[in-house]
């Protein structure tokens, strides 16, 4: 049980009650009532139960926030502020406004405290089960065999979400992931308040919530209201507690509240869920509350010298995490290094020289080479690890001899609770959520597969990353008409342009086997955001004694092998399985009398950071004769191929046929590609 609740705690919950209600007020817009709600609640976590160090946001050992409900912004601001991580009074002032630390949902890298961005309902959810997972593998790199619950590195992620939350298909599935992981290291609050924006939840969401998380395998906890509404303080930390002391399921602490409590009008209400109470009401609020209605943004001093001292207890859990850590460091020398060089994100000396090399002698596809790279890059790289949804073995995501990261408690075949192999099952909206979560939590590098098609089902999380700057890798195989038979459901036409639009997001379809293993050393290198888009067939693999080196990769466009006279008439432009078929056009052109230029274009945004003389370099702005070679709509290539350029893309769905059949049906074959270019010419 923790210490007794006392008078100023009640005053500090009152006046967070009121900093929401006067924030919202001030700009005119934002979400005042679940922060009303949820003060105490948030309160009593930052208070009383998280292990934080306000003077170090990132300190290794503190316990996980997310603000799920983003929306409810100010009930993670408001304890931010009370706990001392630079959040100030001003900052309230100014919420919601341009520049301010205090944005409408919470940030990531932009407000200290600020564990990931959320907003998108659901994604802090799922974002949740991915650092109990990570929590749970970075153990078993830096500290396997401490007894369970007394390693430095067991800590808590807390989740507090919303009936909007729990709405989302994307909580649903990685819930259900979270039940069979067994992460009793994770714990959600539920706030239930049966409030959306169209009013009671009830017109579209009647289902018993803890029957499916029971159902799920979850440990659920209820804690119903006060009889006058408030949130049962005594229950909720009794529930907390017991959430803590269950390490074997994870637990949902379904937590009845009443929106915007205790406005006399409001509460209850969907208004209070969207819109500012308005001057009377919260004149009348801060009445009920104790409070002063003529004071606006007030924190009495005692109040505020009272809740930062939370940052007393923050520096005496961190003094007392200090001495055991210096004991493991001491008797764990080479993981210490390890945690050294996996705070600093750097790569280990040397790492480069697992890339492998592939013989021009045999055909291979990119998402066979790209496995083979997955295995020899794991023998270096411990933090690296990932899966599949159900598809490891058409993906290549399987790291071989890695065992399948399952609980302890698994009767599965190679289950290992610091596996390396994540079997997400057929979650892909889940799995791109969770992947954002691991890398959050900041020790280890992640990847993922499935097919290019079903990357529509994981945009949201894609977005997200890249919104983030999140070193997350999504390899998405079968990324074209090639993969064949299986028809236009499975073959992407659209996807390629749509995840180029995603600002700040590198797309890479590498050509041939070494462009896909100098992919990869770009993208580990680079630590961003990125999705690698790998062919189904078999492809050619270049001789890089008549081509340029693959090297060039990182550069995102080269030219691969220039004109005979180095002075093109033409420049062909093509990514993917369909570099080959512009090396065949060239020969062709080079025949009938045209120099041609082959450029292999596997990142547009990489090639896109070059300096303006190197991309003039590889296109120059004199030679108007372009043909863009894509198996994917067009649109984007115009840029590259300019007024006088012909682009050959597929601007309809595919068919089911074999994958030489398509290419030929649809204009993808060194004939059209050269009356293309005669066209572009004349």
């Amino acid at each position: 049980m923790q210490n007794q609740w006392t008078t100023q705690d009640d005053l500090a919950v009152a006046y967070a009650r009121a900093l929401a209600m006067d924030a919202v007020q001030k700009v005119g817009n934002g979400h005042p009532g679940t922060a009303m709600a949820l003060a105490p609640v948030a309160y009593t976590l930052f208070q009383r139960f998280l292990r934080h160090d306000p003077s170090d946001p990132q300190w290794v050992g503190r316990d996980r926030f997310i603000l799920s409900c983003g929306h409810s912004s100010m009930t993670l601001y408001t304890q931010l502020f009370f706990s001392g991580y630079g959040v100030e009074i001003k900052d309230l002032q100014e919420f919601r406004t341009w520049g301010a630390l205090t944005p409408g949902h919470p940030e990531y890298k932009h407000t200290a405290g600020v564990e990931t961005t959320t907003g998108p309902l659901g994604q802090g959810v799922a974002n949740g089960v991915g650092m109990a997972m990570a929590a749970r593998y970075e153990r078993g790199l830096l500290d396997p065999d401490a007894p369970k619950g007394s390693s430095i590195f067991d800590h808590h992620i807390w989740v507090l979400c919303s009936d909007g939350d729990l709405q989302e298909g994307v909580s649903a599935e990685a819930s259900s992931l979270a039940g069979t992981q067994e992460l009793g290291n994770l714990n959600v609050i539920y706030d239930d308040n049966r409030i959306s924006i169209e009013g009671d939840t009830h017109v579209s969401f009647t289902e018993d919530v803890s029957a499916r998380f029971k159902a799920y395998g979850w440990h659920v906890l209820e804690v119903p209201t006060l009889s006058n509404g408030d949130v049962n303080r005594p229950a909720l930390e009794d529930a907390m507690v017991q959430a803590i002391a269950e390490t074997t399921k994870p637990t949902l602490i379904r937590l009845k509240t009443v929106i915007a409590w205790p406005a006399p009008n409001a509460q209850g209400t969907s208004k209070s869920h969207g819109s500012a109470l308005g001057a009377p009401e919260i004149a009348e609020t801060k009445k009920i509350l104790g409070l002063n209605p003529e004071e606006h943004f007030a924190i009495p001093a005692n109040i505020l010298d009272h809740v930062r001292q939370v940052k007393v207890r923050g520096n005496v859990l961190r003094k007392e995490w200090d001495i055991k850590f210096a004991s493991w460091a001491k008797n764990n020398s080479e993981k210490a290094q390890l945690l050294k060089r996996l705070q600093s994100r750097s790569l280990p000396s040397g790492w480069e020289k697992s890339i492998p090399t592939f013989s021009s002698e045999k055909e291979i596809s990119t998402r066979k080479a790209s496995g083979d790279v997955i295995q020899e890059l794991a023998k270096v790289l411990p933090e690296f690890w990932g899966g599949s949804a159900d598809l490891a073995e058409s993906n290549n995501t399987t790291i071989e001899g890695g065992g399948s990261f399952l609980p302890a408690s698994s009767l599965m075949k190679g289950a290992n609770p610091y596996g390396r192999i994540v079997h997400f099952g057929i979650r892909e909206h889940a799995m791109g959520s969770i992947l954002n979560g691991i890398t959050l939590h900041g020790l280890t590098r992640t990847f993922a597969g499935t097919f290019l098609v079903f990357s529509d089902y994981m945009r949201p999380a894609a977005r997200l990353a890249s919104l983030m700057n999140l070193g997350v890798t999504f390899v998405w195989s079968h990324d074209s008409i090639g993969l064949g038979e299986d028809g236009p459901t499975h073959q992407p036409v659209e996807h390629i342009a749509s995840l180029r639009a995603i600002p700040g997001f590198s797309v890479v379809r590498p050509a041939d086997a070494n462009e896909t293993a100098q992919a990869w050393a770009t993208i580990l290198q680079r630590d961003q955001a990125c999705a690698l888009l790998l062919s189904r067939q078999n492809l050619p693999v270049f001789d890089r004694k008549e081509c340029a080196s693959a090297e060039n990769v990182a550069k995102g466009a080269y030219i691969l092998k220039d004109a005979s006279n180095k002075e093109p008439q033409a420049i062909l432009i093509a990514t993917g399985s369909e570099v080959y078929l512009a090396l065949q056009a060239q020969a062709l052109l080079e025949t009938q009398g045209v120099s041609t230029r082959v450029v292999s274009a596997p990142c547009l945004e990489w090639f896109e950071e070059q300096p303006q003389t190197y991309r003039n370099q590889v296109l120059p702005p004199a030679v108007k004769a372009r043909v863009s070679i894509e198996a994917g709509v067009k649109q984007g290539w115009r840029e590259y191929v300019g007024d006088h350029g012909v682009s050959i893309s597929l601007e309809r769905f595919g068919a089911s046929a074999s994958a030489s059949k398509l290419f030929a049906e649809f204009g993808f074959t060194p004939e059209k590609i050269v009356e293309s270019v005669l066209r572009s010419l004349s």
